[in-house]
């Protein structure tokens, strides 16, 4: 009978030790240290994650009660608390933020079909905060009595992965990481009205980038002309004048207004782009699709460790959110290998109850209740005791 190693070591050959170990290398991550490897820690902080340790006494404690050796996780020994704790607060971030990106781009290749029927590229953008304890999270000031560190993320919506993150303090706003952002032309950004900055959608049109968001109730602008007469939920499709202000007082822009009737909560939204060819009803659908994003931040703080932590400084949580990160990209790419429907939440809790047994992972994923075969036997002389005996 053939045998493999654990699912969690097939999981971890996922990720090319060679390219982790040049990634090593080019942060110098492992400079002065004394023999404890970044990869252990890497394979430490991901088994938190899937594991879903509460501590690091639990992360060292379950590596080291797994039967047999570490040897097949390429792992000497299971890390000491102490070691572990030291690493995540002093070792650079940004390797497992490269982890991460290097990960991304296998997802990418096997992303399916389209949702929508233009070839342009859709992407939402979004923020989530997550809550710290002010006197243990000192560095993390949000209110005068309340600590937060902000996750700031654009989701590609070809297979909803996250093609940028970002990790501020809570008190930054959402338009200050927006504008570092570098979209390619004809890509169509969604975005809440919390990201409404005239200057900034204005860089937007010049680089070519449609962007769909909701006007906010105190805009002023004037009607110019009518694009389409109401039609079902399509209450009104209108290009308004929208003055300028501030640093762009004498700039009147040209945008298009659309109003939506929201059957679930019985309301109008205002929606507000500067895409004037596609329908009304697929501006619509585009805003509703933001909803993604705001799916995305639940199924993390949900189903992995990212609300409470196992390290107090900034670089040990940092470490933690790109861990878990990178642990929801391989979900997902697990998910687009597999012939199984799979729901994230069930994905991940029967990997956390099988990740030491030992079988082939992507057989696994497509039939995971299927019972493997008993391994063979040598076949034993049945003896009859009684004639013996009488013998």
């Amino acid at each position: 009978m053939r045998q493999f190693a654990s699912i969690f070591s097939q999981l971890l050959a996922i990720f090319p030790r060679s390219e982790f170990e040049t990634a090593v290398r080019k942060h110098r991550a492992e400079h002065a240290t004394k023999g404890f490897e970044c990869w252990t820690q890497f394979v430490a902080m991901l088994f938190c994650q899937l594991g879903r340790a509460h501590s690091l006494r639990e992360i060292c404690g379950g590596l080291a009660s797994v039967e047999g050796k570490l040897q097949h996780l390429g792992v000497g020994h299971a890390p000491v608390r102490s070691t572990l704790s030291y690493a995540n607060a002093h070792r650079p971030a940004a390797l497992f933020e490269e982890v991460f990106y290097g990960l991304l781009g296998r997802c990418q290749a096997l992303v399916g079909p389209r949702k929508f029927r233009f070839k342009n590229k859709l992407y939402s953008l979004d923020a989530t905060v997550i809550d710290l304890c002010l006197s243990v999270f000192d560095w993390a000031k949000f209110r005068r009595a309340k600590g937060a560190i902000k996750l700031h993320l654009l989701l590609d919506h070809d297979g909803y992965l996250p093609t940028f993150c970002m990790m501020t303090e809570g008190r930054v706003h959402e338009i200050n990481v927006a504008r570092t952002l570098e979209l390619p032309a004809g890509a169509v950004l969604v975005i809440d009205r919390g990201y409404v900055d005239y200057l900034w959608l204005d860089q937007l049109y010049a680089n070519g980038v449609f962007f769909v968001t909701r006007l906010k109730d105190n805009a002023i602008f004037s009607v110019e002309a009518k694009l389409s007469e109401p039609k079902g939920r399509i209450l009104a499709d209108e290009v308004v004048l929208v003055p300028g202000s501030g640093q762009s007082v004498n700039l009147a822009r040209v945008l298009r207004r659309v109003v939506v009737w929201d059957e679930f909560n019985e309301r109008e939204i205002v929606l507000l782009t500067n895409n004037f060819k596609l329908a009304a009803a697929t501006i619509a659908a585009l805003y509703k699709e933001r909803w993604q994003i705001e799916l995305f931040f639940k199924a993390i703080k949900q189903n992995l460790k990212i609300k409470t932590f196992v390290g107090t400084s900034a670089n040990a949580v940092r470490i933690q959110i790109w861990t878990a990160l990178i642990t929801i990209l391989l979900l997902k790419y697990l998910q687009m290998c597999s012939r199984l429907k799979w729901s994230l939440s069930n994905l991940v809790a029967l990997l956390r109850m099988n990740l030491f047994v030992h079988r082939d992972l992507w057989k696994w994923v497509d039939e995971p209740y299927e019972s493997p075969l008993p391994p063979l036997t040598s076949i034993q002389p049945v003896f009859d005791f009684a004639t013996t005996w009488t013998a």
